[in-house]
């Protein structure tokens, strides 16, 4: 009896240690394994606007469609950044990588880190015709692979980028090619995940287009609502997807060098960027003030998603989720 009275209280202590442990390991899992709404993204970047001509206008006069459609729906940042190199392969790849690396900026470099479209294809063991890159500048075909010699060349999205969609040589594209083609791939093969690049209004910036500029905004936040609009008619995208809307880099201040005409410094105008997030697990009708960078959309995509990124150096932005 006394051994039986001793080892009731060892089985009862052996119990509550295994339920501890156990129950703990399945906790952890399933907060790493949280479902969420979402089960598709899709990333735009607008190619090299300045905040002072976009969210930092308080008439937001270039942005009518983000600022009275979009806006009542989702979250835009007032401190968003670039705390990379602000260039176009640099921004992308730190928006791509969760990493920020200085790159060649021609495309003749890729990343030194696999991409959230790498992680995702390896976990998910989806098609590559469900991960799309699509860009209007041919060079950032290199977002579709990385240097990382456990990676290249393995789990790479589809990409369509430049003149054609023949990627880097071929050229830039207009917007509005890049537009039908972003439409015509999420009709055909409904990527689960995707990034688009439009190259304005960084093009006519480059040129000295100061009207070509603005009217690089406008044009681009028109794509932005029609790309809004395929999401909420489609019966596999609406109230499925989460939408981030950001850029690469900024430009100079006008008292800082060249003015718009280019960009590349750690000016304000070349790091403070915009980005506006939509989806069914954010917040609606919100302006976030917490200061948040490029490299927290992959942490955040990732999160959303259900994979892990261990190479990625940013953090989720929790303050999104409703």
């Amino acid at each position: 009896m006394k051994t039986d009275n001793i080892s009731l209280p060892c089985t009862r202590v052996a119990f509550v240690l295994f339920l501890l442990i156990f129950g703990s390991g399945c906790i952890n899992q399933q907060t790493k394994n949280k479902v969420h709404k979402t089960e598709n993204v899709i990333v735009v970047v607008i190619d090299g606007p300045r905040y002072s001509e976009t969210w930092g206008d308080p008439n937001h006069t270039y942005l009518p469609r983000l600022a009275n459609d979009l806006a009542p729906h989702g979250v835009y940042y007032t401190e968003f950044y670039n705390n990379g190199p602000t260039y176009t392969n640099a921004g992308h790849s730190a928006i791509t990588t969760g990493n920020y690396q200085e790159i060649d900026n021609s495309g003749k470099e890729l990343a030194q880190n696999p991409s959230f479209f790498q992680y995702w294809l390896k976990n998910s063991r989806e098609s590559e015709f469900k991960a799309w890159v699509v860009t209007s500048k041919d060079k950032l075909e290199i977002l579709s692979d990385c240097q990382d010699s456990a990676w290249q060349g393995t789990y790479n999205p589809s990409v369509n980028s430049g003149v054609g969609g023949l990627g880097v040589g071929s050229g830039y594209r207009h917007d509005s090619a890049t537009m039908e083609r972003v439409l015509d791939v999420m009709a055909t093969h409904h990527p689960k995940l995707m990034l688009v690049n439009f190259r304005e209004p960084d093009r006519s910036g480059h040129k000295k287009n100061w009207e070509g500029y603005l009217q690089g905004i406008r044009d681009t936040d028109q794509y932005v609502y029609e790309l809004y609009q395929f999401i909420q008619q489609d019966s596999i995208y609406a109230g499925k997807t989460s939408l981030f809307i950001t850029n690469d880099h900024g430009r100079h201040l006008d008292d800082v060098k060249n003015g718009f005409f280019s960009h590349g410094c750690s000016c304000d105008g070349c790091r403070h960027i915009n980005l506006f997030a939509f989806g069914p697990d954010f917040k609606q009708g919100h302006i976030e003030k917490m200061k948040r960078e490029q490299i927290d959309i992959p942490a955040t995509i990732a999160y959303l998603l259900g994979f892990d990124m261990p190479t990625g150096q940013g953090d989720v932005m929790s303050e999104l989720f409703q």
